[in-house]
């Protein structure tokens, strides 16, 4: 298909096709005249993976190119790609990590990991972003909120289980890595959002709302 006809079936405009194209998020079609170049079902499919994962999942440009970069690197190694895509949705902005608050929820988080034998890399950047929770959450006095970390974990535990599965179960290595970055992103901005709605819900229901 020419590029008109991807933008019509993608839903994105000529112009930002083009800007993929150049930051190299989008792979080069096959050139048929000079400035004209055909583009196939795959390069469909890379497309909508790119716009789902900074329209939907908030990635920004540089971390939609990592993630697209790491699908074909680390096209046999799921646990690295999944480390690429979870340092993608990483939050930009990171709270100051020397406070004796904060090593004090890192320490936290890796006594967590040990009592529930999770088998987690030591450096991955995923311990330093649930202790930075934990260390705002302990500044501001919440403890509501800390004694519940068990069933955060427990949540979690089981969330993943179900989604490691639906990776492995995919039939080919293509298909089990492109779930691996959806559901990294996706299943992110899923979960958070099923939790607004549980949210409302619980809200009305405690309260005696109609």
């Amino acid at each position: 298909m020419r590029v008109g006809e991807l933008s019509r079936r993608s839903g994105v405009p000529i112009p930002t096709i083009k800007f993929y194209l150049r930051e190299g998020l989008l792979p080069p079609g096959v050139a048929t005249a000079a400035n004209q170049a055909d583009y196939d079902e795959e390069h469909l499919r890379r497309l909508k993976l790119i716009r789902a994962v900074i329209d939907v999942g908030g990635v920004t440009v540089a971390g939609a190119r990592e993630v697209v970069t790491a699908l074909g690197a680390h096209a046999n190694d799921p646990l690295e790609l999944l480390g690429a895509a979870q340092t993608a949705v990483e939050p930009r902005h990171r709270p100051d990590r020397t406070t004796p608050l904060w090593q004090a929820a890192r320490e936290r988080v890796v006594a967590l990991i040990a009592e529930r034998r999770w088998l987690i890399h030591p450096e991955s950047p995923a311990i330093d972003l649930v202790a930075d929770a934990i260390a705002a959450a302990d500044s501001l006095g919440v403890d509501e909120l800390l004694a519940q970390l068990g069933v955060y974990a427990d949540t979690a535990d089981q969330l993943a289980a179900v989604e490691v599965r639906a990776v492995l179960d995919r039939p080919d290595p293509a298909s089990r890595m492109e779930l691996v970055v959806v559901g990294t992103v996706l299943g992110e901005a899923l979960f958070s959002s099923l939790r607004l709605l549980a949210h409302q819900h619980e809200s009305a229901r405690q309260l005696g709302a109609g």
